[in-house]
């Protein structure tokens, strides 16, 4: 299988240098331990992922008090730069929590994760018990380097129930309709759609989608193999052509480019009712749940698949987002906290961890986790997700994971452009066929 052709989104990619504490203030040496007996593990602080992370980490720790995990959190939008620096400094952490795809391609070309093939050979259990699908992005010229972990995370467009119903509209069945939305909810003072456009992940998710129900997958399968003047194919421009349509149209909230999906203001956006819906990853449900009071209780949220658009070649069920996280192991690491990290690992998505992801709104990435799923307050959000991600035919993978880190920075900067109309299509397509391979 290739890696194409799955995904490996959580939420984003960005830059920046600062840490959120979490068990220290930063990496020590060897591999990121403070000391022996212990392995490192940095992941992404906030909700919804955070709790169930720790409470795996603790229950891991309380079962192993000779061999412990010590974990460090940070934001988001800050992660990628704050790993890149310190494994080439060789101070990253024993394990590393990440999107696999494009990004765990350069760790493995630079020799900093280990192969994790025969270990998964020799603990096929581990294996066999999560879906299959999760470990294309783990997997790099056909060795595996990473374990596939946590939940299966499709995009999906939000939307306020009672916004709609105020208004007297419809959620969008097409492109179409979306359109037909926008000036109709600006004449009422409501934003059409939320969007923290800063982080410039957000606004790709439009461009992953839009590709996707215009040309069907061939579009940017041809850019990720690398096929010359890629972005120039006519469905490319078509795509682009319409973001910007939207972006003209005051399709998304007033100031959306200084508007961060750290802070999630954008979800905000949609649960307090200044926005009527809103496109991102199948985790929002549970940071809408966190911090939207009684939003959902209420049943205000409503969600569906992205729509197809009039004359477009794609396949409507198809997604993008996450087919799982992924975590792999230092080089650099000794030996005593790879075997650690190897332990941990086999101890992962047991049933306490499954129901705490399942208590976020996330569909855990075990084989038969739909089962556990009626029981949950959000089983309807669940077998929608459930149903989302098992039923596409193409599940793809995020642009900025399965790109070389050189053509998804540039990416992210002409996404960034496109959407505050400072390039054209044209130039947006121009810009990105010259770092085609790089």
């Amino acid at each position: 299988m290739k890696r194409r052709n799955f995904l490996t989104l959580t939420a984003g990619a960005a830059a920046g240098a600062a840490l959120s504490a979490c068990g220290t203030s930063g990496p020590a040496g060897g591999g990121g331990a403070a000391k022996a007996g212990e392995a490192s593990y940095w992941f992404l602080s906030g909700p919804p992922g955070e709790k169930p992370r720790t409470g795996a980490v603790e229950r891991f720790n309380q079962a192993n008090p000779n061999g412990k995990i010590k974990i460090t959190t940070f934001q988001n939008d800050v992660y990628k730069d704050k790993l890149k620096a310190a494994m080439g400094a060789g101070q990253g952490p024993s394990v590393i929590w990440g999107w696999g795809g494009g990004g765990l391609k350069t760790y493995v070309e630079a020799g900093q994760v280990e192969d994790l093939t025969d270990w998964f050979g020799q603990n096929a259990a581990v294996k066999d018990r999560l879906f299959p699908a999760s470990f294309g992005p783990a997997t790099v010229n056909g060795k595996i380097y990473a374990m596939p972990a946590e939940t299966v995370q499709p995009l999906v467009l939000f939307y306020n129930k009672e916004v709609f119903q105020n208004a007297g509209l419809q959620p969008p069945q097409s492109w179409a309709d979306i359109m037909a939305l926008v000036p109709q909810f600006n004449a009422k003072g409501i934003a059409p759609f939320s969007l923290g456009g800063q982080s410039r992940w957000t606004n790709m998710m439009w461009l992953e989608l839009l590709f996707d129900r215009i040309g069907g997958i061939e579009v940017f399968n041809d850019i990720y193999e690398g096929k010359p003047n890629a972005w120039n194919h006519p469905a490319a421009l078509d795509a682009l052509a319409k973001t910007q349509e939207l972006v003209k149209a005051n399709g998304f909230v007033k100031g959306f480019s200084s508007i961060t999906a750290d802070s999630n203001a954008d979800q905000a956006l949609l649960f307090k009712g200044r926005a009527a819906m809103m496109l991102h990853g199948s985790w929002s449900y549970g940071i809408i749940q966190a911090q939207g009071g009684s939003f959902i209780k209420d049943g205000k949220l409503g969600y569906m698949n992205f729509p197809p658009v009039d004359g477009g070649k794609g396949n409507p069920e198809d997604t993008y987002g996450n087919a799982g996280q992924f975590l792999s192991i230092s080089s650099k690491a000794s030996a005593e906290q790879k075997d650690i990290a190897k332990k941990f690992f086999a101890s992962m998505l047991d049933d306490t961890e499954q129901q705490d992801w399942i208590g976020t709104g996330g569909v855990p990435i075990v084989k038969g986790a739909d089962a556990k799923l009626a029981a949950s307050p959000d089983a309807d959000f669940l077998k929608f997700v459930y149903g989302v991600a098992s039923g596409a035919k193409n599940f793809g993978q995020s642009w900025d994971q399965a790109l070389s880190p050189t053509a998804a920075e540039a990416l992210l900067s002409n996404i960034a452009k496109l959407f505050t109309e400072d390039v054209s299509p044209q130039q947006f397509a121009d810009n990105m066929n010259a770092v085609i391979g790089k």
